[in-house]
C-alpha cells in the first residue's frame, strides 16, 4: 500500500525542479554574484510599496550591462519562463510584485547617468537611475527634471516609465509620458526595441506614448532620454486654509478656471494635516478642515502677478488663512509636508493602502464626503492628499494588515473609492498603474472590447505572455466572478457601471 502523495509537497518539488532548470540556464549569462535563488536572497524582493501582498520569486536576476539583459530575456523566452522588471520597488500597486514560477530581472544596476545634454535640454539616463539624481546632475546647467514623485529620492527613471508617474509639479510640467523623448529596452524575445526618438516626433506610430504606463507588460527599459527645463529663476508658494472641504475644492476648480495654471496645486485634509504636521512641523494651521499648497514659479516679475492674482481667487473662495513663502527656505518647508505625507501616515498606522483614482476637479467635495461616509461603513480610518490640479486623488486607508477582516474591509473600501470615482466621471489610476490592486476595478472601468483591445496589444508585444503576467489586464473569468461577487454581498453601488 503506497503512501498517500502529499499535493504540497508534490508542488514544491515540482517548484525546485522548475527552479534548478532556470538556474542552470541563467547561469550561462550572468555571473554567479548577479543571480539569487536561496530564500534568505529573494524574500527581500517579495512585494513593492504595496506590501500586503507577497510572492517569492522563484529566482533574482541582476545583469549589470544591456547584453546580459538581452541573454536573460532569451534564455527565458526558450524556457517560457515570466519574467517580472522592477526598479526600485517603491511602486504602490503592486506592479513589481514576483510571479511564483518566473524570474525577478532587477534593473538596481542599470544606475548610470550616460550624459547630459544643455544644448538640447536632454540627458541620456539608465533606466536604475534615481528621479532626483537626473536633477541633480543637470543643476549644473541651470537645468531640472520636472515630474517629481513623493518617493523621487529613491524611485527610479525605469520605474517612472512604467507608471507615467506624476508628481506635485505635474500640473504645469505634465506627466512622465510629456517629458520622455526616447524608450529603449528589449522585447520578450531578447530583440531590441526603441520608442520615441532624439526630435521631438519620431517616424511611424506613436508608440513611445503605448510603452509609458504600460507596466512593464510589452518590454524592458533599460536607457531613457528625458528632457530637462530650465529651473525657474523664483518660486514662492501660497498655503491656503479653509474651513469647509467643499471651498477648498471648489477654490482649486476656480484658480483653473481664472486661466492659472499654477506650478503645483496640492490639498490635503484635517487627519492628513494633523500628521504631516506632527512629523515634520511644516507649520500647517491645523484647525482649516482643509489646506491647499499653490505654487507659482518663473521672472520675479510673472511670480508676483500670480501669486496675486491667486490670492485673490482663494479669498473669493472663502479661504480663512493665506500664507505666501517668504524665501526658498519657507517654500521647500510648506513643502515638506505634502511631499512627506506618506511616511506620516505610516507613523500612525501599522499599514496602509494608499489609493490613486481621478476626478473632475468640481468633483473633489463629493468625493471626499463619499469617503467620509465609507469611513463609517468600513470602521477604517482614511487620511486624504490629493493632486488637486489635475483631481489625482491619494486617499491613505488606515489599518492593520495582522488582521485579516481589516484587510479584507481595506480592500472593499479601496474598491468603493475606485467606483465613486468612475462614476463621478473619472479614472481608477493617476500615476500608481494597476498592477495587482486594481485588476477586478478594471473590469468595472472598462469594457470587455476595451479589454479585449488592450490584451492584443500585450499580445502583439509579448505573444507567449511572459512579461508581467497576471497584472494590469483581468481575464473575462476574473471579472465574471467579481461581477457575482459584488451582487451576491450588495456591494454594487452604481450598477449602471459594471462592464463585466
Amino acid at each position: 500500500m503506497h503512501d498517500a502523495v502529499n499535493p504540497e509537497s508534490s508542488r514544491m518539488a515540482d517548484r525546485a525542479r522548475h527552479q534548478s532548470r532556470v538556474v542552470e540556464a541563467l547561469s550561462r549569462v550572468l555571473p554567479a554574484h548577479a543571480l539569487l535563488w536561496h530564500a534568505e536572497d529573494t524574500t527581500p524582493y517579495e512585494c513593492d510599496g504595496l506590501t500586503a501582498y507577497r510572492e517569492r520569486p522563484l529566482v533574482v536576476a541582476l545583469p549589470e550591462n544591456d547584453a546580459q539583459v538581452q541573454a536573460v530575456l532569451r534564455a527565458c523566452h526558450a524556457l517560457q519562463v515570466p519574467v517580472v522588471a522592477r526598479g526600485a520597488g517603491t511602486g504602490l500597486s503592486g506592479g513589481a510584485m514576483p510571479n511564483a514560477m518566473g524570474v525577478t530581472l532587477s534593473l538596481a544596476k542599470f544606475n548610470r547617468i550616460l550624459k547630459v545634454d544643455p544644448l538640447s535640454r536632454t540627458a541620456l539616463v539608465q533606466s536604475g537611475v534615481r528621479n532626483l539624481a537626473i536633477s541633480e546632475a543637470a543643476a549644473q546647467h541651470g537645468l531640472y527634471y520636472a515630474p517629481d514623485p513623493s518617493s523621487q529620492i529613491a524611485c527610479t527613471i525605469g520605474g517612472n516609465v512604467a507608471e507615467n508617474s506624476g508628481g506635485v509639479h505635474c500640473l504645469k510640467y505634465g506627466l512622465t509620458l510629456h517629458n520622455v523623448l526616447k524608450v529603449r529596452g528589449y522585447a520578450a524575445d531578447g530583440e531590441p526595441v526603441v520608442f520615441g526618438g532624439d526630435a521631438l516626433d519620431a517616424a511611424g506610430f506613436d508608440l513611445l506614448g503605448i510603452v509609458v504606463g504600460s507596466e512593464g507588460m510589452l518590454a524592458v527599459t533599460t536607457e531613457v532620454t528625458v528632457k530637462l527645463v530650465p529651473r525657474p529663476l523664483l518660486a514662492r508658494c501660497i498655503m491656503a486654509s479653509f474651513d469647509e472641504l467643499r471651498r477648498a475644492g471648489e477654490a482649486v476648480a476656480a484658480v483653473i478656471a481664472a486661466g492659472i495654471i499654477p506650478a503645483g496645486l496640492e490639498m490635503m485634509d484635517k487627519p492628513m494635516t494633523a500628521a504631516v504636521e506632527d512629523f515634520v512641523h511644516a507649520g500647517y494651521d491645523l484647525d482649516a478642515a482643509a489646506i491647499l499648497l499653490c505654487e507659482s514659479d518663473g521672472t520675479p516679475e510673472e511670480v508676483e502677478e500670480e501669486i496675486g492674482r491667486i490670492s485673490e481667487v482663494l479669498r473669493r473662495c472663502g479661504a480663512t488663512a493665506i500664507a505666501v513663502s517668504r524665501d526658498e527656505a519657507e517654500r521647500l518647508r510648506f513643502w515638506s509636508g505634502r511631499k512627506n505625507a506618506f511616511p506620516a501616515s505610516g507613523r500612525i498606522s501599522p499599514d496602509y493602502m494608499c489609493m490613486d483614482s481621478t476626478i473632475p476637479r468640481k468633483r473633489l467635495a463629493d468625493i471626499l464626503e463619499a469617503i467620509a461616509q465609507m469611513e463609517r461603513k468600513y470602521r477604517l480610518r482614511c487620511v486624504n492628499v490629493f493632486h488637486a490640479g489635475d483631481g489625482n486623488l491619494h486617499p491613505l486607508i488606515l489599518f492593520d494588515a495582522n488582521d485579516p477582516d481589516e484587510l479584507q474591509r481595506c480592500e472593499r473600501f479601496g474598491a468603493d473609492i475606485l467606483e465613486a470615482s468612475v462614476a463621478m466621471g473619472g479614472t481608477i489610476s493617476g500615476e500608481h498603474g494597476v498592477g495587482i490592486e486594481k485588476l477586478n476595478s478594471m473590469c468595472v472601468q472598462f469594457t470587455p472590447e476595451e479589454r479585449a483591445m488592450m490584451l492584443g496589444i500585450k499580445s502583439a508585444f509579448d505573444p507567449l505572455g511572459l512579461l508581467n503576467p497576471g497584472k494590469v489586464i483581468p481575464t473575462l473569468q476574473r471579472c465574471a466572478e467579481y461581477g457575482r461577487m459584488l451582487v451576491r454581498g450588495g456591494q454594487l453601488k452604481h450598477p449602471e457601471l459594471p462592464r463585466f
